[in-house]
C-alpha cells in the first residue's frame, strides 16, 4: 500500500524503511546504474531498487520493484542475497530537512540478456553500465552503492 505524503513523512521521521537494492550485472562484469532524479542520494549514481510497501511479501516485492526499475519482472529465485546494508541520509524524498533511514536488502541479479525498456523520469534521469573499478573511482557514485563492491563482498558477486 502506497502512502498519502502527510503519513509518508511522519513514517520517515519515525521509522526506518525497508527496500531492496538490486546490484544488476551483465555478461561483462559490469554494474547497472541510474542517476538518481529524487532526494535522497539525488544525482548520484545508484543501483536501482526501492522500498517494501506494507502487507507486501518480499517476493512480491522483488517482483514489482525489477518490473518498475528494470522493465522486466524477475523473481527473488532468480537472484543472490548480497545481505542487509544501513543507510543513513541527512534529508528525505520531501525536504532537506530531516533524516532518512533505509534498512536496504541487497540482491545481486545477473542478466545475460539486454534491458531494452528501462523507466526514464519517475527515479531516474539515465542508466549505464559501470565497471567495478570506475565505479568505486567515480565521486558520482554514491558511497552506499560503493559499499556493495568493497573487497568482502566483490568475491561473492564475480563468482
Amino acid at each position: 500500500m502506497f502512502l498519502d505524503q502527510t503519513t509518508f513523512a511522519t513514517v520517515i521521521q519515525s521509522t526506518p524503511l525497508v527496500s531492496i537494492d538490486l546490484v544488476v550485472t551483465n555478461s561483462n562484469g559490469q554494474v547497472l546504474l541510474g542517476q538518481r532524479l529524487n532526494r535522497p542520494a539525488k544525482n548520484y549514481w545508484f543501483v536501482p531498487g526501492g522500498r517494501i510497501l506494507k502487507d507486501e511479501s518480499l517476493a512480491d516485492a522483488f517482483k514489482r520493484l525489477t518490473r518498475d526499475e528494470l522493465g522486466q519482472t524477475f523473481t527473488i529465485e532468480q537472484a543472490q542475497l548480497l545481505g542487509p546494508f544501513d543507510h543513513f541520509y541527512t534529508d528525505n524524498v520531501f525536504s532537506n530537512v530531516g533524516s532518512t533511514h533505509y534498512v536496504a536488502i541487497v540482491f545481486c541479479l545477473q542478466l545475460d540478456s539486454q534491458l531494452t525498456s528501462l523507466p526514464l523520469a519517475v527515479q531516474h534521469a539515465g542508466y549505464q553500465w559501470f565497471d567495478i573499478p570506475s565505479l568505486l573511482a567515480d565521486a558520482s557514485v554514491h558511497k552506499h552503492t560503493k559499499w556493495y563492491f568493497d573487497k568482502t563482498y566483490t568475491d561473492s558477486i564475480e563468482d
